[in-house]
Protein backbone atom coordinates (compact mmCIF):
# COMPACT_ATOMS: atom_id res chain seq x y z
CA UNK A 1 0.00 0.00 0.00
CA UNK A 2 1.55 3.32 -1.06
CA UNK A 3 2.53 6.17 2.09
CA UNK A 4 1.44 9.25 2.69
CA UNK A 5 4.60 11.07 2.35
CA UNK A 6 6.04 14.27 3.31
CA UNK A 7 8.73 15.88 1.61
CA UNK A 8 11.01 18.01 3.33
CA UNK A 9 13.56 20.46 1.12
CA UNK A 10 15.11 23.36 0.56
CA UNK A 11 12.91 25.59 -1.86
CA UNK A 12 16.48 26.38 -3.91
CA UNK A 13 16.65 22.36 -4.60
CA UNK A 14 13.04 22.86 -6.18
CA UNK A 15 14.69 26.00 -8.61
CA UNK A 16 17.53 23.64 -9.07
CA UNK A 17 15.45 20.83 -10.29
CA UNK A 18 16.78 18.11 -7.89
CA UNK A 19 14.14 17.93 -5.36
CA UNK A 20 11.60 17.65 -8.50
CA UNK A 21 13.32 14.85 -9.97
CA UNK A 22 12.59 12.78 -6.56
CA UNK A 23 9.35 14.24 -5.81
CA UNK A 24 7.35 13.50 -9.03
CA UNK A 25 9.50 10.07 -10.31
CA UNK A 26 5.79 8.50 -9.49
CA UNK A 27 4.52 10.06 -12.90
CA UNK A 28 6.69 7.81 -15.02
CA UNK A 29 5.54 4.73 -12.88
CA UNK A 30 1.94 2.22 -13.61
CA UNK A 31 0.20 4.09 -10.58
CA UNK A 32 0.65 5.22 -7.01
CA UNK A 33 0.82 1.61 -5.78
CA UNK A 34 3.79 0.98 -7.88
CA UNK A 35 5.68 4.32 -6.70
CA UNK A 36 4.87 3.35 -3.32
CA UNK A 37 3.63 6.86 -2.47
CA UNK A 38 1.71 10.28 -2.45
CA UNK A 39 3.22 13.38 -2.15
CA UNK A 40 1.85 15.32 0.62
CA UNK A 41 4.30 18.09 0.32
CA UNK A 42 3.21 21.68 0.56
CA UNK A 43 3.67 24.80 -1.26
CA UNK A 44 2.40 28.18 -1.56
CA UNK A 45 2.76 31.56 0.18
CA UNK A 46 3.27 30.16 3.60
CA UNK A 47 6.61 33.02 3.51
CA UNK A 48 4.10 35.86 3.58
CA UNK A 49 1.81 34.67 6.44
CA UNK A 50 4.75 34.73 9.21
CA UNK A 51 6.19 31.98 11.22
CA UNK A 52 2.82 30.99 13.20
CA UNK A 53 1.25 30.79 9.82
CA UNK A 54 4.39 28.61 8.22
CA UNK A 55 4.11 26.41 11.43
CA UNK A 56 0.36 26.11 10.61
CA UNK A 57 0.73 25.26 6.70
CA UNK A 58 3.67 22.82 7.66
CA UNK A 59 1.56 20.78 10.73
CA UNK A 60 -1.43 20.94 8.13
CA UNK A 61 0.98 19.04 5.38
CA UNK A 62 2.23 16.61 7.62
CA UNK A 63 -1.24 15.56 9.21
CA UNK A 64 -2.48 11.77 7.68
CA UNK A 65 1.53 11.40 7.04
CA UNK A 66 3.35 8.29 8.34
CA UNK A 67 6.65 8.97 6.43
CA UNK A 68 9.24 12.00 6.21
CA UNK A 69 11.63 12.32 3.38
CA UNK A 70 14.43 14.80 3.94
CA UNK A 71 15.92 15.51 0.13
CA UNK A 72 19.30 16.33 1.06
CA UNK A 73 21.13 19.00 -0.60
CA UNK A 74 24.17 21.41 0.09
CA UNK A 75 22.66 23.79 2.50
CA UNK A 76 19.38 21.73 3.90
CA UNK A 77 21.06 20.91 7.10
CA UNK A 78 20.71 24.59 8.16
CA UNK A 79 17.75 25.56 6.62
CA UNK A 80 14.89 26.76 9.64
CA UNK A 81 11.65 25.56 8.08
CA UNK A 82 13.37 21.80 7.44
CA UNK A 83 14.88 21.17 11.00
CA UNK A 84 10.98 22.58 12.05
CA UNK A 85 9.88 19.82 9.92
CA UNK A 86 12.41 17.30 10.95
CA UNK A 87 11.35 17.80 14.94
CA UNK A 88 7.85 18.06 14.29
CA UNK A 89 7.59 14.75 11.90
CA UNK A 90 9.85 13.04 15.23
CA UNK A 91 7.28 14.74 17.62
CA UNK A 92 4.21 13.27 15.34
CA UNK A 93 6.32 9.32 14.72
CA UNK A 94 6.52 9.56 11.59
CA UNK A 95 9.21 7.63 9.85
CA UNK A 96 12.54 9.73 8.92
CA UNK A 97 14.50 8.91 5.89
CA UNK A 98 17.26 11.56 4.34
CA UNK A 99 17.65 11.12 0.64
CA UNK A 100 20.90 13.08 -0.93
CA UNK A 101 20.34 14.95 -4.30
CA UNK A 102 23.14 16.28 -5.24
CA UNK A 103 23.99 13.39 -7.54
CA UNK A 104 20.90 14.75 -9.56
CA UNK A 105 22.11 16.78 -12.19
CA UNK A 106 20.98 20.03 -12.20
CA UNK A 107 19.28 22.41 -14.41
CA UNK A 108 23.05 23.47 -15.55
CA UNK A 109 23.52 19.75 -15.96
CA UNK A 110 25.91 19.52 -13.36
CA UNK A 111 25.77 17.47 -10.06
CA UNK A 112 27.15 18.77 -6.40
CA UNK A 113 29.11 17.64 -3.58
CA UNK A 114 26.84 15.68 -0.93
CA UNK A 115 25.39 17.76 1.35
CA UNK A 116 25.70 16.90 5.20
CA UNK A 117 22.65 14.76 6.21
CA UNK A 118 20.57 17.54 8.62
CA UNK A 119 19.50 14.21 10.87
CA UNK A 120 22.87 14.45 12.08
CA UNK A 121 22.62 18.34 13.35
CA UNK A 122 18.92 17.69 15.40
CA UNK A 123 18.85 15.34 18.48
CA UNK A 124 16.91 14.20 21.06
CA UNK A 125 17.99 13.00 24.92
CA UNK A 126 15.90 11.38 27.14
CA UNK A 127 15.57 11.78 31.53
CA UNK A 128 16.75 8.60 33.64
CA UNK A 129 12.74 8.39 34.33
CA UNK A 130 12.46 7.98 30.16
CA UNK A 131 9.31 10.13 30.47
CA UNK A 132 10.71 13.31 29.56
CA UNK A 133 12.46 14.01 26.39
CA UNK A 134 14.16 17.33 24.79
CA UNK A 135 14.95 17.81 21.78
CA UNK A 136 18.32 19.48 20.74
CA UNK A 137 19.76 20.97 17.50
CA UNK A 138 23.33 21.67 16.32
CA UNK A 139 24.12 25.55 15.20
CA UNK A 140 27.59 27.26 15.34
CA UNK A 141 29.49 24.29 16.56
CA UNK A 142 27.08 23.76 19.88
CA UNK A 143 24.04 21.75 20.69
CA UNK A 144 21.60 23.67 22.14
CA UNK A 145 17.69 23.01 22.90
CA UNK A 146 15.36 23.10 19.86
CA UNK A 147 12.42 25.06 21.25
CA UNK A 148 10.39 25.70 17.75
CA UNK A 149 7.88 22.95 18.76
CA UNK A 150 5.04 24.84 21.20
CA UNK A 151 7.65 27.05 22.46
CA UNK A 152 9.44 24.05 24.48
CA UNK A 153 12.66 21.86 23.94
CA UNK A 154 11.03 18.96 26.74
CA UNK A 155 7.81 17.35 26.13
CA UNK A 156 6.52 14.55 28.02
CA UNK A 157 7.13 10.89 26.32
CA UNK A 158 4.70 8.23 28.25
CA UNK A 159 7.49 6.21 28.66
CA UNK A 160 10.64 5.01 26.34
CA UNK A 161 11.98 1.72 26.78
CA UNK A 162 15.15 1.66 29.27
CA UNK A 163 18.00 1.73 26.58
CA UNK A 164 17.17 4.83 26.21
CA UNK A 165 16.74 6.40 29.18
CA UNK A 166 19.17 8.80 30.44
CA UNK A 167 21.32 9.03 26.99
CA UNK A 168 20.94 10.98 23.63
CA UNK A 169 21.17 10.30 20.45
CA UNK A 170 21.48 12.35 17.35
CA UNK A 171 18.73 11.40 14.70
CA UNK A 172 21.09 10.04 12.05
CA UNK A 173 21.67 6.87 14.52
CA UNK A 174 17.88 5.81 14.14
CA UNK A 175 17.46 6.56 10.07
CA UNK A 176 18.45 5.12 6.71
CA UNK A 177 20.01 7.69 4.92
CA UNK A 178 20.17 6.81 1.36
CA UNK A 179 21.55 8.96 -2.05
CA UNK A 180 19.47 8.86 -4.90
CA UNK A 181 21.53 8.22 -8.09
CA UNK A 182 24.55 5.76 -6.03
CA UNK A 183 21.37 3.93 -4.16
CA UNK A 184 18.62 3.66 -7.69
CA UNK A 185 16.17 5.99 -5.80
CA UNK A 186 14.51 5.18 -8.68
CA UNK A 187 13.88 1.42 -8.42
CA UNK A 188 14.55 1.88 -4.43
CA UNK A 189 12.02 4.91 -3.37
CA UNK A 190 9.06 2.20 -2.63
CA UNK A 191 10.90 0.16 -0.32
CA UNK A 192 12.80 3.25 1.47
CA UNK A 193 9.46 4.28 2.53
CA UNK A 194 7.61 0.72 3.17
Amino acid sequence: MAKRVFFSFYYQDVIDFRANVVRQHWLTKPDREAAGFFDASIWGNAKLSGDVGIKRVINGGLDGTSVTCVLVGSETYGRRWVRYEVMKSFRKGNALLSVHINSIKGRDQFTKPKGPNPLSYLGVTYSESGLTATLWEHVNGNWKEYTEIDGAASYQTGGVQPQYRGKGFKLAQWYPEYDWVTNNGYGNFSSWVG
